[in-house]
């Protein structure tokens, strides 16, 4: 039985001192929950202040045709990232890997910042990403070692409340940044909060979860057949990418070439029976890409519908999206509660259910009569349901694994994740391109608030991602291991 086939494994604590008394912020956990607390924070900040910024970056880049491709080039990297950080930390402690990402992730930020073209920009984005895969696993790894399982909902809706400010905040001083400074600064000022996780995290994670699982047993090589598995996850959902944004019959080509890689990859990395939505970690793993998937590809495209099609400021584009951060933290502290365990399948259903609806909503905007505030709304009813489903995810796959496995599963719900956003980035960018998308973003446009209207080059991205999160709403009902 390979790792990452679902069952309920025989747990075992790991080997670390047992910690009974207080919860994440008490005397035992506080040093850890506040370090691992800020490496989310500066991974959220970077997420709102750059998303604010990139309509603008885009346009002076002369890249809006390859928009998308700036968002995706994140995940794609991503992908080897989460695999390489699952099997290190599996088997040398999540340290190393966190360090390795947080550097990857600021120096990233670095070249797009500097960027003097579109192709150096969106390499700049892979190298964050490719750090950005390093850490997210390993923190699953810190928390699966460092903390017992009644607190593990709870730090997960603690990651989730680290959104608040950053979600608040970030859009307002992107954008502030954006109109009187230059979108670069918005890049290059992100990497001086590395200082605060690298002090405050590494030392508390080499006291709690540093080390192989058993210190004892010999050293384990890595899976080198994994490592060219996550190797062709890349640079298949790469070549996708690239295909879905060239529009020519060429481009068949690396489409072909990509999907040939990709798919024995993704079938070697995720756990059997994932995209046949078996019960349990199957499902579980899959959820969390329909989730993701939906939601990102459609959330990227708010701030440039915002900004050509209504004539928002950047500033205001990106803050119309920050009440969703409260709501989103507010879901996930609805799932922490031990109260709502019994009810988790529900929750995530309803969770689905209300992602669909604020997704399918959101291109009513478009409409002049509608008020831009109506999307900010909607908006945050879908990062309601998000945060009870993120949130519930992570804490099943947890559930399900075993402390020894928790690298490989955290890697996989992670490629989940990663995956679904390329793909339906990748669709959605080719379906916005397809309708004139690419002319919605002419230097006029972002610079005086007017462009030529092209409702129906967002409206393709907007309702098929609803139709996504729908599906995700039937997937949400089978997270519970067959009965044996």
């Amino acid at each position: 039985m390979s790792a990452l086939e679902p069952r309920v494994p025989q747990r075992t604590e790991p080997p670390i001192p047992p910690l009974q008394q207080g919860g994440v912020l008490g005397p035992a956990y506080r040093t850890l929950s506040i370090g691992i607390i800020s490496v989310i924070f500066l991974i959220a900040f970077e997420a709102t202040a750059v998303g604010t910024a990139m309509p603008v970056a885009a346009r002076e880049l002369e890249g809006i045709a390859l928009y998308a491709f700036a968002f995706s080039a994140y995940f794609t990297t991503s992908l080897f990232g989460m695999v390489l950080s699952g099997q290190w930390a599996d088997r040398q402690g999540p340290l190393r890997p966190l360090t390795v990402g947080i550097a990857s992730f600021a120096s990233g930020l670095v070249v797009s910042g500097t960027a003097g073209a579109m192709w150096v920009f969106v390499l700049g984005r892979a190298v964050q990403g490719f750090g950005g895969g390093l850490v997210i696993v390993a923190l699953y790894v810190v928390v699966s070692r460092a903390y017992e399982e009644r607190l593990r909902p709870a730090i997960m809706a603690a990651f989730a409340a680290s959104w608040v400010v950053p979600s608040i905040v970030g859009p307002l001083a992107s954008g502030t940044v954006t109109e009187h400074l230059g979108w670069r600064w918005v890049f290059l000022g992100i990497p001086a909060l590395v200082v605060v996780p690298l002090v405050v995290a590494l030392p508390a994670i080499r006291r709690t979860a540093s080390g192989p699982v058993d210190p004892d047993a010999p050293p384990v090589a890595f899976d080198r057949r994994r490592i060219r598995l996550a190797l062709g996850i890349s640079l298949g959902a790469g070549l996708l990418q690239y295909a879905a944004q060239d529009l020519r019959w060429l481009s068949l080509l690396p489409g072909v070439a990509g999907a040939a890689l990709l798919v024995p990859a993704v079938l070697g990395l995720l756990p059997r029976g994932t995209y046949l939505a078996r019960r349990g970690l199957p499902s579980v793993v899959l959820l969390r890409g329909v989730a993701a998937g939906s939601f990102i590809a459609a959330e990227s495209f708010v701030p440039l519908m915002l900004v050509t099609q209504r004539g928002l400021s950047p500033t205001l584009a990106g803050f119309s999206l920050a009440l969703g951060g409260v709501t989103w933290a507010g879901g996930s502290w609805v799932q922490s509660k031990g109260r709502m365990a019994p009810y988790r399948e529900r929750l995530m259903v309803a969770g689905m259910v209300m992602v669909a609806l604020a997704i399918a909503a959101a291109p009513a905007v478009l409409i002049e009569s509608v008020p831009v505030w109506t999307l900010a709304l909607a908006w945050a009813v879908g990062c309601l349901g998000m945060g009870l489903v993120i949130g519930s995810t992570s804490v099943l796959l947890l559930k399900l694994s075993a402390p020894e496995e928790a690298g490989a599963n955290s890697a996989a719900l992670q490629i989940s994740d990663a995956l679904a956003n390329v793909v339906l980035l990748a669709g959605g960018g080719a379906a916005f391109a397809a309708l004139g998308g690419g002319a919605v973003g002419a230097s006029h446009a972002l610079a005086d608030g007017a462009s030529a209207s092209h409702p129906a080059a967002f409206v393709v991205v907007f309702l098929p991602m609803a139709c996504v999160a729908l599906v995700g709403a039937w997937v949400a009902t089978r997270l519970e291991p067959a009965k044996a």
